[in-house]
């Protein structure tokens, strides 16, 4: 690999690591499930790789990555299209349109989230993420808890609650600074 390709590489991992998250995001809001959003978000990495050579440098990658990623989607439905009933493209273009537009104030959820995470106890935090595994069955998670199924959903609408509180305080204080 010579240099200019090692500096090619390198900028592409910088880029596509810090946008990632935002960009799943954006691809999950689109898609039913959290595999097709794994599918898509597979081919949007390949593409984003393999077309980072016409990427300007200087220019955003963020709105160049939802681009490619809304072009995907796209893609996908028409291909699971010929499978079941699924959304119309133009329905999807307008997904994907209010969801560029929602994205500053959605990275500011993100952001207020992360915090108010941090401030929640460590035993709490880890119960909290257990039980919005994908695979997660609240059963077990209670049980772990040392709750009962009841008591367990009840304890996650008050830290659900609690978190909504933390990241409304948040978003306030951003406003105001």
């Amino acid at each position: 690999m010579t240099l200019e390709e090692n500096e090619r590489h390198h900028r592409f991992l910088r880029s596509f690591t810090a946008h990632e998250p935002a960009v799943r995001a954006y691809v999950r809001r689109m898609v039913p499930s959290r595999v097709d959003a794994d599918d898509v978000m597979q081919e949007v990495s390949v593409v984003l790789w393999e077309k980072f050579g016409d990427f300007r440098d200087g220019a955003d990658f963020r709105p160049w990555a939802f681009g490619v990623a809304r072009f995907e989607v796209l893609a996908w439905f028409r291909d699971k299209g010929r499978d079941r009933l699924v959304l119309d493209g133009d329905v999807v273009g307008k997904l994907a349109d209010e969801t560029v537009k929602n994205e500053a104030h959605l990275e500011q959820q993100r952001e207020a989230l992360e915090a108010c995470m941090k401030k929640v106890a460590p035993e709490q935090r880890d119960l909290l993420m257990q039980a919005y595994q994908q695979e997660s069955q609240i059963q077990e998670v209670a049980r772990i808890s040392g709750r009962t199924v009841t008591g367990f959903y009840q304890w996650l609408h008050r830290m659900r609650r609690s978190l909504l509180d933390c990241i409304r305080r948040e978003a306030a204080r951003e406003v105001s600074s």
